[in-house]
């Protein structure tokens, strides 16, 4: 593909290299993706982080993806708005996903009471139960398990050994990668007279609604009562745990190994670093961001960005930081302070 059709699939604007013309550009042909420290001439890469800009002038790729207000530089670009996003699009178009052909494998085991749309595939060892409702071109891959009462959209995408509890509902588009858990029981256990734990029943589904993406082995869990909910456009990472009760609101990003205690509630286009840890009975608000390792004991604002723990304003937290690498020197001063001012020393 050349860089006048990639520009044109992209709706970017191409600009030649210095001392190139616009022919020349237009006609460079491109045939894969790199990073930009191991791109060949044949390759398109893309810069949206400031770290990376002194590399742009140095790469051998073929061409690059940039913002339009970057500088000139010898190698052909394309300019848009948002280069991270035009990036993951050539990626698809040079490794696009794999295809499925309808169809049910021999081994699946389907009730017979269950509902499938057109166009699905169902690999090997899937098992599909009782009253489950499933829209059109769902992909079900080898071993995947859908407990009796499952109602999904169109375009599930289910990955080997993802499983779908009893009553949960999907939406459109939902995607499950490999070993994902829709629905385990909450975390729910009463203490009786003798002291022993008694297992509290968990009722209520997760929800999950349209375009939401939960990555491997990651569990969103079943409410004792009412509803787990995850809303729209929500991405959870590998080995996320979403506590019974919870709700999640549209755009939201749980990072690795975030945990979220039961009754957490989160809001709109909040971001969950890697390993933030959240206690509970709690509101995370619009757009709140909290960087990695950060334990959160209770209610974040919309807005804030938050680090630590407890967590607390990240510029006091980086401030915080820095003055703990300074202690082991103030402890010195300290002590020659001390001892300087001390009355045997002054009787000295």
């Amino acid at each position: 593909m050349n860089l006048s059709e990639l520009a044109e699939t992209l709706a970017a604007t191409l600009v030649p290299g210095q001392d190139q013309t616009m022919e020349s550009a237009a006609a460079v042909v491109i045939e894969g993706v790199s990073g930009i420290e191991a791109a060949g001439p044949a390759h398109i890469t893309f810069v949206a982080n400031p770290k990376y800009v002194a590399l742009a002038h140095s790469t051998q790729a073929g061409a690059l993806i940039v913002e339009p207000g970057f500088a000139s530089l010898k190698t052909p670009t394309l300019r848009t708005p948002n280069p991270y996003l035009a990036w993951s699009q050539v990626i698809g178009l040079f490794h696009p996903a794999p295809s499925y052909p309808p169809g049910v494998h021999p081994t699946a085991v389907i009730d017979p009471s269950a509902s499938i749309g057109s166009r699905a595939h169902i690999g090997a060892y899937v098992v599909i139960g009782a009253g489950c409702i499933i829209g059109d071109d769902a992909v079900l891959l080898p071993h995947t398990v859908l407990y009796p009462g499952v109602r999904a959209g169109n375009r599930l995408l289910a990955h080997a050994h993802s499983v779908i509890r009893e009553n949960c509902q999907l939406g459109d588009d939902v995607v499950l990668q490999n070993g994902a858990i829709i629905g385990a029981d909450g975390f729910g256990f009463a203490k009786d007279s003798c002291g022993r734990w008694v297992k509290i029943m968990q009722s209520g589904p997760a929800v999950l609604e349209d375009a939401v993406e939960v990555q491997a082995n990651a569990c969103v869990d079943r409410a004792s009562v009412g509803t787990t909910h995850i809303a729209a456009g929500v991405k959870i990472d590998n080995l996320v745990q979403v506590g019974h009760g919870s709700s999640v609101g549209e755009n939201t990003l749980l990072c690795a190994q975030t945990g979220l205690s039961g009754s957490t509630i989160v809001g709109k286009n909040v971001i969950l670093a890697g390993q933030v840890g959240a206690a509970g009975h709690l509101t995370i608000g619009d757009g709140a961001i909290a960087t990695a390792q950060t334990g959160i004991p209770s209610d974040v604002a919309p807005g804030a960005v938050v680090s630590g723990y407890p967590a607390t304003d990240n510029r006091t937290w980086l401030r915080t930081v820095a003055a703990v690498a300074r202690l082991p020197e103030l402890l010195k001063r300290v002590t020659a302070l001390e001892k300087l001012l001390s009355p045997r020393s002054g009787q000295q």
